[in-house]
């Protein structure tokens, strides 16, 4: 599960409801920000803050102990005093004789202050103090007090350390818990890992081995550090019916003239093997029947083509004064289903991280011609003296 937890770090409000959105719909599936899952009804996840961890100085602040058990039969009038009594059981636990000792008392009134409010969403954020020696017992002391009242915990947030090793070692505690006390599913509580996560980082985790169930992502996610700023920009290419055409010594700028459709065709593995520019009254390409794909501007480059699927991409959502039918835009959900239904047909060497194959975009033999005709007459000529 990979869930954004970026807004502190983006580039101001609107960076971060945007880094929110597009997040969801490249494939996240969910979000801290409450006011994107508001406004576009993305999945809201995360924890309590080690602010709210630190804030507590004992149990002695929690004046409303009680909580109702899931079935509504009944009540435990004292919950604080069933999480200290499993808290007592954890550490005369034979396998953790001599771990559990230090547990912070104002860390488990935390944990046990944020049960009482969320007792069927409880995740704790277990790093305040130490991980394994407060955080760990602290937590599976209210699970289990939860467990007793016919609730179930979700599980932890680990935000500092050695997140492979540490979420080893609390796999290791969820399993002997599971076994010592007969609580199905306790091994399976779901652990999520942040703090500064990058790629690097993931491949780092992937090598070590891990239990890591969730991620939650922030700086490098929403920042875009390895690309700060978006290299592309907007070029005429026609006005009042006459094709125009920008020429450069550089030839990645130089534009492709007139209007134009763009079909993607795939192949016969389902994958999507090359989208293909034609002009705007050039039949569209057919299934199985072979075209030759030309790259715009390099002539040795081409390749004959027999799709098995044809895909329109240019749809209409805003019409201006064109006379062209307007489509609504899609909900959110649907556009997200589509963008992971694309990544799925790209080969998977187009989305490797370390040197990725270029997909390649070209044009018809019609368009690859009109192209170099337009550049040749608008070229000025040279002359040598």
């Amino acid at each position: 599960m990979l869930l954004e937890f970026g807004l502190r770090r983006a580039q101001g409000p609107d960076g971060g409801i945007s880094a929110s959105k597009y997040c969801y719909i490249g494939g996240f599936d969910g979000t801290s920000n409450v006011d994107a899952g508001r406004r576009f009804g993305i999945p809201v996840r995360g924890t309590h803050s080690h602010a709210f961890v630190s804030s507590f100085m004992g149990a002695e602040e929690i004046h409303d102990r009680s909580l109702c058990y899931s079935n509504g039969d009944g009540k435990c009038d004292d919950f604080i005093g069933l999480t200290q009594y499993w808290l007592g059981k954890l550490q005369e636990t034979e396998a953790f004789l001599g771990l559990f000792m230090e547990a912070n008392q104002s860390e488990l009134a935390a944990f046990a202050s944020y049960a009482l409010s969320f007792p069927t969403k409880f995740q704790a954020l277990v790093d305040t103090f130490d991980v394994m020696r407060s955080g760990i017992p602290n937590f599976c002391a209210v699970a289990l007090a939860l467990h007793k009242l016919g609730y179930k915990a979700l599980g932890i947030r680990l935000d500092s350390g050695d997140l492979a090793y540490l979420s080893k070692q609390c796999r290791r505690v969820f399993s002997i818990i599971e076994k010592e006390f007969g609580v199905p599913g306790f091994r399976s509580l779901s652990i999520t890992a942040s703090n500064d996560i990058k790629v690097e980082t993931l491949e780092a985790l992937n090598k070590q081995g891990h239990e890591i169930d969730a991620l939650g992502i922030g700086t490098h996610l929403v920042t875009c550090s390895s690309q700060p700023a978006l290299g592309c920009v907007y070029k005429l290419v026609e006005i009042k019916s006459q094709p125009r055409m920008k020429l450069s010594e550089d030839i990645e700028k130089v534009t492709i003239p007139c209007k134009k459709e763009v079909y993607r065709l795939y192949g016969v593995e389902g994958f999507a093997l090359v989208d293909i520019m034609t002009g705007i009254d050039e039949p569209a390409p057919k299934i199985h029947e072979r075209i030759l794909c030309r790259h715009p501007f390099i002539e040795s480059k081409r390749a004959y083509v027999a799709p098995t699927k044809v895909e329109k991409l240019y749809k209409c959502y805003w019409a201006g004064k064109s006379g062209i039918t307007a489509e609504p835009l899609p909900a959110l959900e649907d556009v997200r289903s589509r963008c992971k239904a694309q990544l799925a047909a790209m080969r998977s060497d187009h989305l490797r991280v370390l040197n990725p194959t270029p997909y390649k975009v070209s044009v018809t033999l019609q368009l690859y011609d009109f192209i170099h005709y337009l550049w040749l007459n608008e070229a000025p000529v040279g002359e040598l003296r």
